[in-house]
């Protein structure tokens, strides 16, 4: 008898277009085991769990659960074979309740209608059950990310659960709610579910794993007990070679301010107020983080600095000047850069190539166009260069961008972004979802940037990029900047995160001082 409850056996899946993603991959898990499946943007890792959930066929290899060979067509039967994935991106209605959320598509009936009552009460039990606390009734809206992920997961596990695949978990999440988490991971196991954990967060890979499964350039390395190996040690294997990921940050020399935000207020169509006075000033040569779990307030905030959104009340300066009747265009002429947070909704254009997507900010700009015809030698070798530079795997500048992993996506638009000399570039989450060589390039770029005189607004949920990158942090808390930090030194992620959560906040008083100091 095999040890294994799966097993997924030299599973390869090469795309019509010739490109190989899997390459005779070899995977198991053992029953009520965390094992966290590790490895590059673009290393295969993402394509094995779309073929372990049914979202992919795989092009040879098998497939054995709890001893028998299956193939699945789709999540369906996944999901009828006990298998459940919880997405990055969260897959809820916004406007149903967590019990709404957590029965849709399995709905009790009364008669004709939906059991609202018997919905709440098989919510509350499953609830207890996994010791995931919510409340049934609440609109999923309103709820902080981290009680999202767990609605997430209760769906999974009311639909029989017994292998959970969580990607990127704690992407989002205050240190204190990944704490948390892992509990109730924890929890999970020692109930008897299996849980494939999908992350680029070394430190925690290390901390919540049983096994390890590294996957490079679509080969298996190996797996290892996660008691074997060090964090430097799996950083090596994930990257092929030891890397210095290391920063050097040079002494900052501030300008005067490139952008300014004034008394931003802002309240939504049901009157809910978002945005509570905002005010900071971002100079050239700094970098001004803002931290903050997400949905306090940083989408709209980044959305009316972009023009996606109006500004309701208060405003808006760059370089001294209003942007408060700009258009999207008229922003981008301002030599503004910006990496947007979501890179499909927002950063490519998904079936345009690789090429395209990378100098569609500059289309018209005279380095690639003049007298109304495009310089392709000019842009061949822009796109080139830039490939080469933030080491993007692809099979050439004309391929499209949709068939790029996702990191890969991202270093493509951070180089479009970054590689036209912005006097400022608002940068939303730049590095999630990208491994730690990505990251590094990106962060490289930023500190460049900054040393150039560029000013950088950075919004991350992640601390260590934050404390790594930032001269100025503000945290956002509820619409509000709950914590202001002029200086970065002795600051660790819990103090931050304790702000994050609104446990702890600065007296307006301390905000303004710390402000004043920083102009």
């Amino acid at each position: 008898m095999s040890n294994y409850i799966l097993e997924m056996n030299n599973i390869s899946k090469i795309y019509g277009n010739g490109v190989v993603a899997n390459s005779n991959v070899s995977f198991n898990l053992k029953k009520g085991e965390i094992h966290s499946l590790v490895g590059e943007n673009g290393s295969g890792k993402t394509t094995l769990m779309k073929i372990l959930f049914g979202m992919e066929a795989p092009s040879r290899g098998e497939i054995i659960l709890n001893g028998k060979q299956v193939q699945f067509s789709d999540s369906k039967e996944a999901i009828k074979n006990g298998i459940g994935m919880v997405h990055q991106h969260f897959m809820l209605v916004e406007s149903f309740s967590v019990a709404q959320n957590i029965v849709l598509g399995m709905e009790m009936k009364k008669r004709l209608f939906v059991n609202e009552e018997k919905s709440i009460q098989f919510t509350e039990a499953l609830s207890k059950k996994y010791n995931l606390i919510v409340d049934p009734k609440e609109i999923t809206k309103k709820l902080p990310v981290g009680v999202k992920q767990k609605v997430e997961i209760l769906k999974a596990l009311a639909r029989g659960a017994e292998i959970l695949i969580l990607d990127e978990p704690t992407a989002v999440l205050a240190p204190q709610e990944t704490e948390q988490l892992f509990k109730e991971l924890m929890h999970l196991k020692a109930q008897g579910h299996t849980i494939v954990f999908i992350s680029h967060k070394i430190p925690e890979i290390k901390l919540i794993s049983d096994r390890i499964t590294v996957i490079r350039s679509g080969k298996t390395v190996g797996t290892y007990n996660a008691s074997d190996v060090s964090e430097k040690e799996i950083s090596n294997f994930i990257m092929g070679c030891e890397m210095d990921i290391s920063i050097k940050k040079n002494a900052h020399h501030y300008s005067t301010n490139k952008i300014s935000v004034d008394h931003i207020t802002y309240k939504d169509q049901e009157q809910v107020q978002l945005l509570k006075e905002i005010n900071f000033g971002v100079k050239g040569g700094m970098i001004f983080g803002i931290a903050g779990v997400q949905g306090n307030g940083q989408v709209e905030l980044i959305d009316m600095l972009t023009r996606r959104m109006p500004i309701q009340n208060g405003d808006i300066s760059f370089n001294g000047q209003t942007i408060k009747e700009d258009t999207i265009a008229q922003i981008r002429k301002r030599e503004v850069g910006y990496i947007p947070e979501d890179r499909l909704d927002q950063g490519v254009a998904v079936k345009e190539s690789i090429s395209d997507n990378m100098i569609s900010n500059q289309i018209y700009s005279e380095d690639f166009c003049k007298h109304g015809l495009l310089n392709f030698k000019k842009i061949s070798a822009f796109v080139n260069r830039n490939i080469s530079d933030y080491e993007i795997r692809c099979m050439g500048q004309t391929q499209p961008i949709g068939m790029l992993s996702g990191g890969n996506m991202q270093k493509v638009v951070v180089a479009r972004e970054c590689e036209n000399n912005p006097q400022i570039l608002i940068a939303e989450q730049p590095t999630r979802g990208v491994d730690i060589g990505a990251a590094h390039i990106i962060h490289k770029k930023i500190i460049e940037l900054r040393d150039q005189g560029c000013a950088v607004l950075l919004v991350s949920a992640d601390l260590n990029e934050i404390l790594k990158l930032s001269d100025v942090i503000a945290v956002m808390y509820e619409g509000e900047i709950v914590a202001y930090y002029d200086h970065t030194e002795g600051l660790n992620e819990e103090q931050l995160g304790i702000h994050m959560l609104g446990i702890e906040r600065h007296t307006p008083e301390q905000i303004a001082k710390a402000v004043n100091r920083d102009e």
